[in-house]
Formats: structure tokens, sequence, C-alpha cells
């Protein structure tokens, strides 16, 4: 663990993408800025624990079984469409 010194104002670079920026201090209390690409999720770490705790129990948990065929498939052989112009049923044999 890199251990640094900051002052309210000063910053630090991560891999020169990330800059973390010292905003305010206030007692026990320093507020930090951070930049970061979107590509880098950025979270605190009691959030990331949670993230990945439900990570964990989402792929060990059992699938459902899949679900039987709610009713038998239509048939494509007849359809039945209405015209636009008259509103009118019309019946054809494909």
């Amino acid at each position: 663990m890199l251990i640094l010194s900051r002052k309210t104002g000063e910053s630090l670079v991560i891999d020169g993408r990330i800059i973390v920026k010292i905003i305010r201090t206030d007692g026990d209390t320093v507020k930090v800025g951070i930049e970061a690409p979107a590509d880098i999720p950025v979270h605190r770490q009691e959030v990331y624990d949670e993230i990945q705790k439900s990570n964990r129990e989402a792929a060990t948990r059992v699938p459902l079984p899949i679900l039987p065929a709610l009713g038998k498939p239509k048939s494509t052989a007849a359809s039945i469409s209405f015209s636009p112009a008259t509103n009118q049923q019309n019946s054809k044999t494909v």
C-alpha cells in the first residue's frame, strides 16, 4: 500500500487516467473528488463489497426450470388481416 500525504487542493494521478483530488478536510473526514474514464467503475468500499456479495450469490443460485410452452403455436397457413381503407376483414391463405 502506498501512503501519501496531501493537502486540500492537491491531487494524485493513477495510471495517467484517474485523478484523485483532496477537496476538503474536516476533522477526521476527508472529502475527495475522483475523475476517471466512464469505463472504470468507482465505488465506495461498502458498495463494492455488496456488489461482489450479490454476484457470488447469483452465481451459486440454482437456475429456474424451463417453463413449458403456453399453448400450441399458431398455424402460419392462414392469416387474417384488416384492410386499412375499408376496415374490413380479409382472409388470406399463405
